[in-house]
């Protein structure tokens, strides 16, 4: 059984939530329809001629991918253009393009927390914070009997997290009343008979991004025809995400040094660096894409460092002017998130005969010689 491609990105959305993306980001179903069984995902960083060819010889009808084909609103489609053939083959070859960008640098396990892992960085923040998690409160009134499956269901929903604690819930005990109505199908009582209930009112907290899916379950599990529930909006802050992150070495190391493990975990050929390579190196951040503007985030943050791609010439003097120490990793180095998103999506599909992979083609439009 092939997956939907709205299961498909519903379950890819629970990495990287479209909430997540920075205002104007260009994200989403860009190309195609969704509305059809996926017979194979290809994940891929760019989407050029040789990555759709790719995905038409293997087979596949959806691409994942981290860089937008459509950045501003189209006022023609003409296909004799270098856009307008790509379009065509996509639509010719029904296959859809879905696009994740800064939601996916922002998500915890995405773009930014992949390239610090490969670095080995330790004690993560963030390099800016963007987004705050909204809460609410759900309350819900269940009858002793199904208190525990009710609960039970909240909290493989992703309810009750409050930081770092799971599983967190009130329970009051009272008394429920209810008349049910002629034609009803009451799971307790009968038709026009009051019934007095001993029931539990349950709260529990539900961030934004779980909701749905939240209050599908726990209206699943209620034995209740008609279920009595509230969210009401809560002023306590949840989980805060943000673009960049700042770690510690496991070990102190010099410029030189981090210059060469990073060539070698990135898997790029050559750096441009800036800075004494002598110089020691134990608090790092790092920023895939284009990071030159967060050079003073990363001085605030107190980094020796900042890891990043896309460094101009006067960004570069400005940070050898101010004590930072740079390392131009290139742009191409978020092709991490291939192999990253691949794995994540194919652990989430494994009940489906959809099949996720990681594109092979190179991307990087620059040759080093």
């Amino acid at each position: 059984m092939f997956a939907k491609g709205q299961t498909v990105i519903q379950l890819f959305e629970q990495l990287a939530p479209k909430h997540y993306a920075m205002p104007d980001d260009k994200i989403g179903l860009q190309l195609g329809s969704l509305q059809k069984e996926i017979q194979k995902v290809l994940v891929a960083l760019d989407v050029n001629d040789e990555v759709v060819d790719e995905a038409i010889r293997l087979g596949a009808n959806l691409i994942i991918a981290h860089h937008a084909i459509i950045f501003r609103p189209l006022a023609h489609l003409q296909t004799d253009t270098p856009a307008g053939r790509l379009y065509e083959k996509l639509i010719k070859n029904d296959i859809a393009v879905y696009i994740a960008h800064t939601n996916l640098d922002v998500a915890e396990g995405g773009v930014n927390d992949m390239m610090a892992d490969k670095l080995g960085l330790k004690e993560l923040t963030h390099l800016e914070d963007v987004h705050t998690e909204k809460l609410q409160k759900l309350v819900v009134f269940v009858p002793e009997t199904h208190h525990q499956a009710v609960l039970d269901a909240l909290f493989t929903a992703g309810a009750g997290w409050i930081g770092q604690y799971s599983h967190c819930s009130f329970n009051i005990p009272g008394t429920g009343t209810f008349l049910p109505q002629e034609g009803t199908h009451p799971y307790i009582g009968e038709a026009g008979k009051l019934e007095r209930v001993q029931e539990v009112r349950v709260e529990t907290i539900v961030t934004a991004s779980v909701q749905r899916k939240a209050v599908q379950a726990m209206l699943k599990a209620h034995p209740y025809e008609e279920v009595a529930y509230d969210l009401y909006p809560m002023d306590l802050k949840g989980r805060v995400f943000g673009l960049g992150r700042v770690g510690k070495l496991p070990a102190p190391m010099t410029l030189r040094e981090l210059t060469e493990l990073a060539k070698t975990a990135f898997d790029v050929p050559m750096v441009r660096v800036v800075g004494d390579l002598s110089r020691p190196i134990r608090k790092v951040a790092v920023l895939g894409g284009s990071g030159g503007r967060y050079m003073r985030h990363a001085m605030f943050a107190g980094a020796d460092v900042l890891v990043t791609g896309d460094i101009d010439y006067h960004t570069a003097h400005d940070a050898l002017a101010a004590g930072l120490t740079l390392i131009d990793v290139g742009h191409n180095v978020e092709k991490i998130m291939k192999r990253g998103v691949a794995d994540y999506l194919a652990a989430q599909l494994t009940k489906t005969d959809t099949q996720v992979l990681a594109s092979e083609v190179n991307t990087e439009p620059f040759q080093f010689l």
